[in-house]
């Protein structure tokens, strides 16, 4: 069965309804925050990802937050920013963004559903696993200039294959 099967009785599910049925599908740990937003845990090859999925109605928008811990060394910092901007460069849809206050790599995504447009769980599900194969295709490239002694060029060299497999 398809995971839009399990959705057919509603063509008017809240977003966050979905992911929420999409976790338990995938057995991952998550938390319905509150009605507009979902916390999750996806365990990756690398780590496991906290992911943060919410809905504003006011904006029509579908925000994913997918975020790991880095805390690089202080003079570490600017190869990191470095090669962040780098992968920012090699994806289509989201971003990566260091969070220095909360020590947190981000990766950020908003699915604009102006209109009355409705994600389906197809999409939901795409959405989440391109943020948990952003993350581990460049997890090792962020490892390598924060604690490896890489140059960002050098570093970006394991990050130049899609990551393949499934969150």
């Amino acid at each position: 069965m398809s995971l839009s099967e399990d959705f057919l009785s509603n063509d008017d599910m809240h977003p966050i309804d979905i992911v929420e049925t999409l976790a338990e599908h995938r057995e991952w740990e998550f938390d319905r925050v509150t009605d507009d937003q979902i916390a999750m845990a996806v365990e990756g090859q690398w780590r496991t990802y906290s992911l943060t999925l919410a809905w504003s109605a006011q904006d029509e928008t579908l925000r994913l937050i997918c975020t790991f811990e880095m805390e690089p060394p202080e003079g570490k910092l600017p190869g990191l920013l470095d090669v962040l901007n780098r992968c920012n460069d090699m994806v289509w849809t989201g971003a990566f963004t260091y969070w220095a206050e909360q020590k947190l790599m981000v990766w950020r995504y908003g699915l604009v559903l102006a209109g009355g447009q409705v994600a389906g769980p197809e999409q939901i599900d795409r959405l989440i696993s391109s943020a948990v194969m952003a993350a581990e295709r460049f997890y090792p490239a962020f490892q390598l200039v924060g604690w490896g002694d890489k140059t960002p060029a050098d570093a970006m060299k394991v990050a130049i294959a899609e990551a393949y497999g499934r969150a």
